[in-house]
This record gives C-alpha cells, sequence and structure tokens, in this order.
C-alpha cells in the first residue's frame, strides 16, 4: 500500500490590515533562523477571486512561493488585505483549520488618510482626501459585487465586523490582535510576544530597528477632515474596545 505523505502547508499569516505596520513585520520576521517567508510580501492567494472562481483549488501554486526545502521551523506570508476581504477568512480556514492570524489594527482615521495618501502617491485617485471618504459609499460601488481595493479608505476600518467573522472560523489562540500605535513604538517587545505566539524562540533574533516604506504626505488631514471621521468610527471603535479588550481612546482624538 501507498501512503500519500501529507502536504506542507503554510502556518501562519500576517492579515492585515493595509497601512498598519505590515511591511515592517514582514521585514522582521524575514530576519528570524526559524522563520520561512513567502517569496516576496503580499502574494494575494487568499483574495484572489479569478483562482477561487474555478471547482478545485491549486494550492501548489501558492505553496511554490515558499522555499520548504530551507527547513525552517514555520513558514507565512503577509498580505494585508486578507482581513477585509470578505471571503478570505473561509478560504483560508478550508485551507488550513489550525492556521494562525496576525492583525494589526491601527486608528481608523490615520490608517484611511494613510490609504489615500498611497493611492494618491501612484496616480490611483486623484481626489481630495475629503472628497474620497465623503463620497466613499457612492465611488466603492464601481467594486461591486466585491469590496473596492483602492477607494475603501473609511470602510476598511470597521474592524469589529472583520474581527467577529474570523473569530467565527478560528479558535482565539490562534488569533493575535496588535495595536498599531503600540507596535509602533514598542517593536522589540512586541516582536517577542509574536513570536512565542507563532512558538519559536524570542532570544534567538538580534533586532535592529528599521524604517520601510515612510512615503511623502501630499496633504496633512484637515481638522475638519478629521472630525468628520471620528464622528464616523465613534461607535466602532467602542465595538473594538469590548471585543479585544483595548483601550482605544487615543483613536478617538
Amino acid at each position: 500500500m501507498i501512503f500519500k505523505r501529507n502536504r506542507r502547508k503554510i502556518d501562519f499569516l500576517i492579515g492585515g490590515t493595509q497601512k498598519g505596520g505590515t511591511s515592517a513585520l514582514d521585514y522582521y520576521l524575514r530576519q528570524h533562523s526559524e522563520i520561512g517567508m513567502g517569496k516576496s510580501k503580499e502574494l494575494h492567494f487568499f483574495d484572489n477571486e479569478k483562482m477561487f472562481s474555478k471547482s478545485k483549488i491549486n494550492y501548489s501554486k501558492y505553496e511554490k512561493l515558499f522555499d520548504f526545502a530551507s527547513n525552517k521551523k514555520i513558514y507565512g506570508e503577509s498580505t494585508p488585505i486578507y482581513l477585509y476581504w470578505e471571503p478570505s477568512c473561509q478560504r483560508i480556514w478550508e485551507y488550513n483549520p489550525n492556521i494562525k492570524l496576525i492583525f494589526i489594527l491601527r486608528n481608523p482615521v490615520t490608517r484611511a488618510f494613510s490609504h489615500w495618501n498611497m493611492e494618491y502617491d501612484r496616480n490611483a485617485d486623484k481626489e481630495e482626501f475629503g472628497y474620497a471618504v465623503r463620497n466613499e459609499i457612492l465611488r466603492t460601488k464601481a467594486g461591486l459585487p466585491f469590496q473596492h481595493r483602492v477607494y475603501s479608505y473609511a470602510d476598511r476600518g470597521f474592524y469589529s465586523e472583520q474581527i467577529r467573522r474570523f473569530k467565527r472560523f478560528f479558535d482565539d489562540e490562534q488569533l493575535m490582535f496588535i495595536k498599531y500605535e503600540d507596535f509602533k513604538t514598542n517593536q522589540k517587545n512586541k516582536l517577542a510576544d509574536i513570536f512565542n505566539f507563532l512558538g519559536i524562540d524570542a532570544n534567538d533574533y538580534n533586532f535592529e530597528h528599521k524604517t520601510i516604506h515612510k512615503r511623502e504626505k501630499h496633504a496633512e488631514i484637515s481638522e475638519e477632515d478629521k472630525s468628520y471621521l471620528i464622528s464616523k468610527f465613534e461607535y466602532e471603535v467602542l465595538q473594538v474596545e469590548k471585543m479585544l479588550n483595548w483601550d482605544c481612546s487615543d483613536w478617538l482624538k
């Protein structure tokens, strides 16, 4: 009788949020001797609608993007849109129900502005920020029946629904939520927490601070736009505080 060897699967994902420090975290994890990361950041597998429109999913295409021959203890990748992209959650669960997931959540107001600044920089959006967020519902309809990948500045900041979705599929022990503002100011200690969560040696690592993707600011957020978004997110922030037992009062200032 021939026994088929179990296929090597990915152990963890950094799934969000966009403009939440995932590039820095991806960089740091690549420096650890026990971690094998994907060949590039943002492999965009579980949000690939063309791939998942097929009756049979070819996971080998995804797994070929990892160097399993390097015999690292764990393997993972970073694609920030996984948290936001609704179908991704179930797809990840169907791929590996035992996977671990890391999400960094940022103040939704500053996240939205940073997202707009990036898209403006890329010439993907030339509308002013105030116009973009006030007309977001109308503008994002262009992406239907899916979510809009570019204009979703405020929508991505409604974290409670996204958290709830992942909690529905995965046990709490598989999920790690990190507050961006804590990660930004205390990266060394937060990395130790992440290494412990992933089950690797937190002491086998020499931390050196690295600044990743610092972009030119094309504008500053106006007090009017800031107040508009704070009022929009006020109830949402309270929901996140309850769900994660966090203090997010700084997000509403």
